[in-house]
């Protein structure tokens, strides 16, 4: 059974850094992409990042480029989101998901078949 366990959230000022991290377990997730994904109150889930665990291939999108760094660890089976100089508008549940069966990565949703339950991140101002 897949299972994706994120820790690290919290409450942080702005212009702070947290580390997320997403504990997979359950199957070999060597031929998968991880991907990071967020939540705000009253908005839709969007894509933040993502990482082939192959060839450490990156996506990012275009809000938190250059800010966020997604990274993962083999020995470990767990992927990271390093996020610095964070902003109130970063406040967000963040999800760690798996998506298998394609050699790009792809930003949908719909194309990640694993999700794990969520880290809340708060960013005062």
């Amino acid at each position: 059974q897949v299972q994706l366990v994120e820790s690290g959230g919290g409450l942080v000022q702005a212009g702070g850094s947290l580390r997320l991290s997403c504990a997979a377990s359950g199957r070999t997730f060597s031929s998968y992409t991880m991907g990071w994904f967020r939540q705000a109150p009253g908005k839709e889930r969007e894509f933040v990042a993502a990482i082939k665990w192959s060839d450490q291939q990156t996506d990012y999108a275009d809000s938190v480029k250059g800010r966020f760094t997604v990274s993962r660890d083999n020995a470990n089976n767990t992927v990271y989101l390093q996020m610095n100089s964070l902003k109130p508008e970063d406040t967000a549940v963040y999800y760690c998901a798996a998506q298998g069966g394609y050699s790009a990565i792809l930003r949908s949703g719909w194309a990640f078949g694993y999700w794990g339950q969520g880290t809340q991140v708060t960013v005062s101002s």
